[in-house]
C-alpha cells in the first residue's frame, strides 16, 4: 500500500479544481495547470480535498497511485506558495543579467550565452546569485539544470555555476617535486 498515495491532497478555497475525464485542472487567478492521469488512477474531489485510488493492487498501479498524488500536491504547493531555486556563479569575470525574458550569461567563453526563459519562469540576479521562481516544479528544475550545465563547477577552484546548497568536493591539485 502506498503511504503517499493514501494521503489526501488538501487545497485552499481560492484554488479551483475541476475534472474532465482523466484530466484534473487546477486554477488560481490567471494560472492554470492540467494533470492528465491517463486512466492509471481514479480520483474524487470532495470539497477542498482530492483523493486518489489505485485501479488494482498490481505493482504498476500502486506506483502510479503515489506518483499522481505527489504531482497533484506539487501543483497545489506551486499555486499557493511557488517554488524557488538559487544558482551561484563563481569565477573571475563570470556575470549574469536579466533582460526581459532572456537571461544573459558571461561564463568565460568567447561569446555570451543568451538563455530564453520558458513561460512561467521568473528570473532575478543579485550580485553573483541567479534566483529562479515558478509555480511549476518540474520546469523550474529543468531550467536550473540547463543553466548549470553551461559551466558546471570544476573541482580545483570551484569556478562555474552551482546550486546554492550544493557542496563541491575540492581536489588538491598538483604539488611541485622536492
Amino acid at each position: 500500500m502506498s503511504r503517499i498515495g493514501k494521503n489526501p491532497v488538501e487545497f485552499a478555497a481560492d484554488i479551483k479544481v475541476s475534472a474532465n475525464g482523466n484530466v484534473i485542472t487546477f486554477a488560481k487567478g490567471n494560472k492554470s495547470v492540467d494533470l492528465d492521469t491517463k486512466g492509471y488512477v481514479t480520483f474524487e474531489i470532495e470539497g477542498n480535498t482530492l483523493t486518489f485510488k489505485n485501479l488494482s493492487e498490481s505493482r504498476e498501479h500502486r506506483a502510479f497511485w503515489g506518483t499522481f498524488r505527489a504531482l497533484a500536491q506539487n501543483i497545489v504547493t506551486g499555486l499557493t506558495t511557488g517554488y524557488e531555486k538559487k544558482l551561484e556563479i563563481n569565477g573571475v569575470g563570470y556575470r549574469a543579467a536579466v533582460q526581459g525574458k532572456v537571461l544573459n550569461l558571461q561564463l568565460g567563453f568567447s561569446h555570451d550565452i543568451n538563455y530564453d526563459l520558458p513561460e512561467g519562469i521568473e528570473a532575478a540576479v543579485e550580485k553573483n546569485v541567479i534566483i529562479l521562481k515558478s509555480h511549476d516544479k518540474q520546469t523550474l528544475g529543468q531550467v536550473a539544470a540547463e543553466i548549470r550545465s553551461f559551466r558546471p563547477p570544476e573541482p580545483y577552484k570551484g569556478k562555474g555555476v552551482k546550486y546554492m546548497d550544493e557542496h563541491i568536493v575540492r581536489k588538491a591539485g598538483k604539488t611541485a617535486k622536492k
